[in-house]
């Protein structure tokens, strides 16, 4: 929990790009889901949040996994060069079913480049306009593939919201300061990464995080610095320094607050393994179905326990909260505490209701 930002420190001054570094990226594709992950763990207005995304220093794109993910602007172009090439391999297959070309997918993002010169900004709509326009086939899913693989080859990325809906703008214009790592490095660079801001974590969950191969992700580690392995139940797991010195002069898991995560959340999709923070049973409640979307969660001294839901009103924001089973009056209340204060971060009151499995 201390590695996930989640032992209830304060954040004392910490700001939304701070996070966004010590992770080194977020799963993103849903804004709301992702502007909470980052309000509770700065302590920032909704508000706020979306203010950071206005400059470049941090940005959405698609660097890993074929899926929206926020991170650092300076580091987009490594990430999608070492980390996005097996989603860029893998969407051959995808465009045969689509009946799209790769000719048909380059000049997409050529196309949109012209549009967006400038520090021009359109909405998704707006850019499929674009591509129907030069008679580009944007039926069904062709439009959000050809979308998508501008953003995957470095052309364009997610600029800031408009409202409620997500502009794309050029990568080039809107982050122009870039780092450049070689494939060594960049595979040092996430494995560092990924274990301070989730350790312990085994060579399996940095793989499946990164969308790189455990041969890669063992050559990341090995690279890596300011992480330890430690042997836990027979396993070799992998924890940043700094966390797993203060867990050993602190004692790990003592005070730890009771959390309204949102869904996509790093506590839960982070991981292969997710045993340490959810019950097998659990986890189906969670990602219903295994399809990918995953609900967002109540959670109590570092486990889930349900899982809620929110409608925000104009003037307030309905929560229901639903646990896996019945819980103590104590953490029940904790967890009340938990919704209003993602309620503040709407800058709104919350009301709040308990489903009959509480």
């Amino acid at each position: 929990m201390a590695s996930l930002l989640l032992d209830g420190r304060p954040p004392g001054g910490r700001t939304v790009a701070d996070v966004v570094a010590w992770f080194g990226a977020m799963q993103g594709q849903d804004f709301a889901s992702v502007a909470w992950s980052l309000g509770l763990r700065t302590g920032l207005s909704r508000e706020e949040v979306g203010s950071a995304f206005e400059s470049g220093e941090i940005l959405r794109t698609w660097p890993m996994r074929g899926t929206l993910h926020v991170l650092p602007g300076a580091d987009a172009r490594w990430m999608l060069a070492h980390l996005g090439a097996r989603a860029v391999r893998r969407a051959g297959a995808r465009r045969l079913q689509l009946g799209l070309s790769t000719a048909d997918a380059d000049r997409a993002a050529n196309v949109l480049g012209e549009a967006l010169s400038g520090g021009q900004a359109m909405t998704r709509a707006e850019c499929v306009a674009v591509l129907q326009g030069a008679g580009l086939p944007v039926d069904g899913q062709r439009a959000y593939h050809l979308l998508w693989h501008a953003s995957q080859t470095g052309v364009t990325c997610v600029g800031p919201q408009r409202g409620s809906q997500q502009t794309f703008v050029l990568l080039d214009e809107f982050a122009p300061a870039a780092v450049h790592l070689d494939r060594p490095a960049a595979l040092a660079t996430i494995a560092e990464r990924f274990v301070r801001s989730h350790g312990p974590v085994s060579v399996h969950d940095l793989a499946r995080w990164a969308d790189i191969t455990v041969g890669d992700a063992r050559d990341g580690l090995a690279g890596a610095e300011g992480i330890v392995r430690r042997r836990f139940d027979g396993r070799d797991l992998f924890v940043g320094e700094a966390c797993h010195d203060e867990a050993v002069a602190d004692g790990a898991g003592q005070g730890l607050p009771a959390w309204a995560l949102p869904g996509f959340d790093e506590l839960v999709l982070g991981y292969r393994d997710r045993t340490a923070q959810i019950d097998a049973d659990a986890e189906a409640r969670v990602v219903p179905g295994g399809n990918g979307v995953f609900a967002p969660t109540l959670v109590v001294d570092g486990r889930v326990v349900g899982t809620w839901r929110r409608r925000e009103l104009a003037r307030a924001v309905q929560i229901v909260a639903t646990p896996f089973t019945r819980i103590r009056a104590a953490d029940r209340r904790r967890l009340a505490g938990a919704l209003e204060r993602f309620a503040a971060f709407l800058g709104k009151p919350g009301r709040i209701g308990w489903s009959d499995r509480s």
